[in-house]
């Protein structure tokens, strides 16, 4: 009886709590403007009876916490609160506090969109209110912004498959070890291939994509316009593009690799030398045992490169790659409106990424592996573990 009464005092008071702050929001939205397509408008009275409904309930919350304070050694046995009979009222009243929270949530800010977005399709010319103006540009310079978003998409989705394969020969090259059996050349490659591996991680992931970016993007430039070609010749087969898509790929690759190797060396040791004593080469018995177990532990950290590649792809309009970042400053330029224009880009970064990290959330669920958060380049690479 006890622990059911204690339970009951803990309940209720997260309801009083938590929703005291959704009672006080709604008052804050219900004292707010209201939109010119507001829906409560008409409805004066029914409003100011919701707006008394929350007040009453701050109230109550303010005479529990008083009771608190005034019985807190016993609070559990005197409270009125704490009934069976009130905690069932208290729980109703907050789904109906919830109720009017999001009515005038709808009311306030969905239709405040409505009719910001009614003024900037009639508008002529800049509107006076903000969120009208970042409609505005949106709806006048929305093609701008579809060919940012598309170039976006192709730069994350194309680099993150070309990165993949390239981890692939990158993660081999760097876990093989000397085999008693390797003549001098095996033996050779094989310390080339740490070594090269080692260098080319220590060094992508060392520099700022935005530095790899300007680098590769001219050098690739100068190397093209060396035949002899001109300066439109070269453009056209060293774009922006395909230099941003180099960069996204050669970059990605290095962190994948990494994310590959965790993978495989999550795997128990145990299964290579199993592997080994069954005849199987150093080769094969990475390929065929191994690897099919470690790829599963990586894929939450491979698949989370796509998420990555789609934030930082926006440092490559500084290398005039025709991305969402470089959309959003063409249109910036032409209106002089700095932050509406990059609050859209923004908006469409969340959506983007809010999109992408829910798939592979679903293929990663399919492989009963953990989703990883979503990070930066610049973060450290994470052991995956089981």
């Amino acid at each position: 009886m006890s622990k059911l009464r204690d339970f009951v005092t803990r309940d209720h008071r997260y309801v009083l709590l938590g929703t005291s702050v959704v009672a006080f929001l709604g008052m804050l939205l219900s004292s707010s403007p209201r939109p010119e397509l507001s829906f409560l408008a008409r409805a004066f009275t029914v409003e100011l009876v919701m707006y008394y409904v929350l007040a009453a309930w701050l109230v109550l919350s303010a005479v529990a916490l008083l009771f608190k304070l005034t019985h807190w050694q016993n609070y559990a046995e005197t409270a009125p609160f704490t009934k069976p009979a009130a905690a069932r009222a208290l729980r109703v009243g907050s789904y109906v506090i919830w109720a009017i929270a999001a009515v005038l949530l709808v009311d306030r800010w969905a239709m405040g969109l409505a009719s910001a977005w009614q003024v900037a399709a009639a508008a002529d010319k800049m509107p006076d209110d903000m969120l009208a103006q970042v409609l505005y540009m949106f709806q006048q310079g929305r093609d701008t912004y579809i060919t940012g978003i598309v170039t976006t998409i192709e730069l994350a989705v194309f680099g993150t498959l070309i990165a993949f394969f390239l981890a692939l020969l990158l993660v081999f090259a760097r876990i093989m070890q000397i085999d008693r059996s390797d003549n001098d050349c095996v033996r050779f490659f094989k310390k080339i291939g740490v070594w090269f591996a080692k260098l080319y991680s220590t060094v992508v992931r060392g520099t700022p994509m935005l530095v790899q970016g300007v680098i590769i993007y001219y050098a690739g430039f100068a190397v093209v316009s060396g035949f002899g070609l001109s300066v439109t010749e070269t453009n056209a087969i060293w774009s922006r593009f395909i230099a941003g898509l180099v960069v996204v790929s050669l970059n990605s690759t290095a962190y994948m690799m990494e994310v590959l190797r965790g993978g495989i060396e999550s795997v128990d040791k145990g299964q290579m030398e199993a592997a080994r004593s069954l005849g199987l080469s150093q080769w094969q018995a990475m390929v065929r045992v191994v690897f099919p177990q470690g790829i599963k532990f990586a894929i939450p950290g491979l698949s989370n490169e796509l998420v990555i590649n789609i934030k930082d792809s926006s440092v490559l309009s500084v290398i005039g790659v025709f991305d969402l970042a470089f959309a959003a400053s063409t249109v910036a330029g032409i209106y002089y409106k700095q932050l509406n224009a990059y609050l859209v880009a923004a908006v469409f970064y969340l959506i983007m990424t809010a999109i992408a990290s829910w798939l592979l959330g679903k293929f990663a669920h399919r492989f009963n592996v953990k989703a990883e958060t979503m990070g930066s380049t610049s973060d450290q690479p994470v052991k995956v573990e089981e």
